[in-house]
């Protein structure tokens, strides 16, 4: 089983500073297996019996959490003059080391994973595992099936970089869906500029086979399942 120092399991899953969780186990604070513990630089099993001033230890290795990110704010972990997509997290949630999985612009909405596992952000990321995302976009022109192709294609964009392979789907005649697999700075307002269109609203609605819930609030946080986590790769 593994083990951990008992100060970074108290820091890291209840939220609070290595030096506080430090301080808190000098002061009696923290039990592990029903007795008060003050060495804070234990090695402790992950699984075992552990209370932080009357909380019982779920432990988790890493946390994901879903937001419908609203516009305005920052996909960034902090900002010194604006609020960030992390401030946002509500606080059963918080914990140390989270961090936004990509970035969704600042006027973009919809669905933003936050965790604090750099490998699974790595994956969910990397043009390499075709981990498609999908959004819809409000245009301010009329979609063609030209745009369909070129987009199928693979759009050069106006510094000639090629985008790989999407799909653009029409839904009216001024609104579309599309799937990326990758996401270079802009992407999606640089591929319309392309074909002559400027897009005014843009949602993300899903990453992989997992969709937004319709009934999570712009702003509102959900903790995914490993089962909802694993969907995230079934769609690729």
């Amino acid at each position: 089983m593994k083990q951990e120092r008992l100060d970074k399991i108290i820091a890291t899953q209840f939220n609070v500073s290595r030096r506080d969780a430090r301080i808190a186990i000098r002061r009696g604070k923290v039990k592990v297996g029903g007795k008060t513990v003050r060495d804070f630089g234990l090695l402790t099993n992950i699984d075992s019996e552990i209370s932080f001033d009357g909380q019982a230890l779920n432990y988790k290795e890493h946390i994901y959490i879903l937001m419908n990110k609203p516009k305005g704010v920052l996909s960034a972990s902090s900002d010194k003059n604006k609020k960030t997509v992390v401030d946002l997290v509500p606080e059963n949630l918080r914990r140390q080391g989270l961090f936004p999985v990509g970035r969704l612009d600042k006027d973009t909405t919809g669905f933003l994973i936050i965790t604090d596992d750099g490998d699974f952000a790595h994956k969910a990321i990397s043009p390499k595992y075709e981990v498609y995302k999908t959004y819809i976009v409000q245009l301010d022109g009329t979609l063609t099936e030209d745009m369909i192709t070129a987009f199928a294609d693979g759009i050069i964009l106006a510094d000639g970089t090629k985008c790989r392979k999407a799909t653009l789907e029409i839904l009216t005649e001024n609104t579309a869906r599309v799937k990326i697999c990758e996401g270079k700075y802009h992407q999606i307002k640089r591929m319309f500029g392309v074909v002559g269109l400027g897009v005014n609203e843009l949602k993300r609605e899903a990453v992989g086979a997992l969709s937004l819930p319709k009934d999570l609030a712009e702003g509102d946080c959900v903790e995914l399942s490993t089962a909802e986590i694993e969907q995230i790769f079934t769609d690729c």
